[in-house]
């Protein structure tokens, strides 16, 4: 006698309650992937940074901004001063367009990206004994106050750049 294989039966129905706790896990992960993805698509769209990340690109682009300038004197033999763009200063963490069309920084080879949190400028004096003094600057208004956070590199007359100075940072 061969006894074929019993066929397989209804499935057992499953608990009411683990039906339910699944659903609901499940609802619950759709919603917080939803929100995440609402809330980066919005942070990315508004540009809005907060006071360390200006602070962080604050540091890096000033740095940047002066061995611009530098590399604009080793090559052209004079630096130049750069009048504060963009105008006004950004604030709030928002980040607005930087001016493509800005002669000046195009031709020192400055290039901060598309949008910035920061206006930059290069302003050239004269020291006392007559050597050029550039100073680079880099301007956040984190807070709205109207008051700017400064941030600030020197070059002095060999090309050799201070360490970052920083007023008012967080502000």
């Amino acid at each position: 006698m061969s006894s074929a294989p019993a066929e397989p039966g209804p499935a057992r129905p499953r608990n009411t309650a683990v039906r339910t706790g699944i659903a609901v896990t499940v609802f619950a992960a759709v919603v917080a992937t939803a929100l995440f993805i609402v809330r980066l698509s919005a942070m990315k769209g508004s540009g809005v940074v907060s006071p360390e990340q200006v602070a962080t690109e604050a540091r890096v682009q000033v740095l940047a901004l002066c061995d611009a300038v530098q590399g604009f004197r080793d090559e052209h033999g004079d630096y130049v001063s750069i009048a504060p763009a963009p105008a006004p200063v950004p604030q709030r963490g928002e980040a607005v367009p930087f001016p493509k069309d800005h002669e000046d920084f195009r031709r020192i080879g400055f290039d901060p990206g598309p949008a910035v949190h920061l206006q930059y400028e290069v302003r050239l004096e004269e020291s006392p004994v007559g050597e050029p003094e550039v100073s680079c600057f880099a301007r956040a208004d984190t807070d709205g106050d109207g008051l700017n956070a400064v941030y600030r590199v020197r070059l002095d007359a060999n090309g050799m750049t201070t360490p970052v100075e920083a007023e008012r940072e967080g502000e």
